[in-house]
C-alpha cells in the first residue's frame, strides 16, 4: 500500500476545536442576498468544519463573516485567506447531514493564491458588486 498514511492523523493540518457563531452567503446571484447563520466546530490552516441549517452544495463558494478575533485567527493561521469585507472566502469541499439538524459542512480556505483563478475570481467578483448595492 504505497502512498497510504497509515499514522494516527490523516490530514496535513492539525485541527483546533473552536466553537463561535458566523454568517455566510452563497455567492450565486440567487442566493448572494440571503445571509445563512451557523457556528464552526474547528478550524485548521486550511479550512474549517461548521454547522449550517441550510442545504449547501459541493463546490459552492461562501463569504464566512466572523467577529474580529475569529478572523484574527483565520488571518493567521492562513497568511495567504483571501480577506473581504471582514469575512474569509472558501469552498465547500465536504457536506454531511448533522445529528442533530442541519449539515456538518468542511470549507478550504480560499487562498489569493488559488491555482484555478478562473474558477474563482468571477464569483468573488460577482460577490464585490453585490456588497456595493
Amino acid at each position: 500500500m504505497k502512498g497510504v498514511y497509515q499514522g494516527r492523523e490523516r490530514r496535513k493540518f492539525a485541527r483546533l476545536d473552536y466553537v463561535t457563531p458566523f454568517d455566510c452567503k452563497v455567492c450565486k446571484k440567487e442566493t448572494v442576498s440571503k445571509l445563512l447563520a451557523g457556528y464552526t466546530a474547528d478550524i485548521s490552516q486550511a479550512g474549517l468544519l461548521c454547522n449550517i441549517k441550510e442545504k449547501v452544495k459541493k463546490e459552492d463558494i461562501l463569504w464566512l463573516s466572523f467577529d474580529r478575533s475569529t478572523l484574527a485567527i483565520c488571518e493567521e493561521l492562513e497568511k495567504k485567506a483571501f480577506i473581504y469585507q471582514n469575512g474569509v472566502i472558501g469552498k465547500v469541499v465536504r457536506i454531511l447531514p448533522a445529528a442533530e439538524s442541519g449539515y456538518q459542512v468542511g470549507i478550504q480556505f480560499i487562498t489569493r493564491e488559488e491555482s484555478n483563478l478562473t474558477y474563482i475570481y468571477p464569483k468573488v467578483h460577482f460577490l464585490e458588486n453585490q456588497f456595493r448595492k
